[in-house]
């Protein structure tokens, strides 16, 4: 029987979007394949296998959980609202907005290219790559 490495097959079969994040859901031990936890990215496991992923991210980075928890503690209402996040990256807190509520978000980040794809590509989302907070004048309308 043919076997594959557990990271790819996770890629493959779209539990997790890429191998990095498959690797980190493998080491925090929330992948098992066929009833029985996985402790290692590399392990090969037949192609047929049953993979169960304990619980998926709600967001597309852990800044998106912190950022959740302080909204819930000072009960904002995001409903509507035009936000920016500053230092953006991969976008958890972006994406955490949006999911709470947010018209738009303006990814502002002085890195290029960190920004998650399911947030580059959301209509919702003005990414400013390459630029730095402090030098800001005005937001762009789009």
């Amino acid at each position: 029987m043919k076997k594959q490495r557990i990271d790819v097959l996770l890629v493959d079969r779209g539990l997790a979007e890429s191998r990095n994040r498959a690797q980190r859901l493998v080491m925090a031990g929330e992948v098992r394949v066929d009833g029985e936890m996985v402790h290692k990215s590399s392990t090969q496991v037949p192609m047929n296998a049953k993979i169960e992923v304990k619980q998926r991210p709600k967001y597309v980075s852990r800044g998106g959980k912190k950022l959740e928890a302080a909204l819930d503690a000072f009960e904002v209402d995001l409903a509507g609202k035009i936000c920016a996040d500053v230092g953006a990256s991969t976008g958890g807190f972006t994406d955490c907005l949006l999911q709470n509520g947010a018209k738009k978000v303006y990814a502002i980040d002085v890195g290029y290219g960190l920004l998650h794809w399911k947030l580059r590509n959301d209509s919702r989302v003005v990414v400013m790559e390459r630029t730095n907070a402090r030098y800001l004048d005005t937001l762009p309308e789009s």
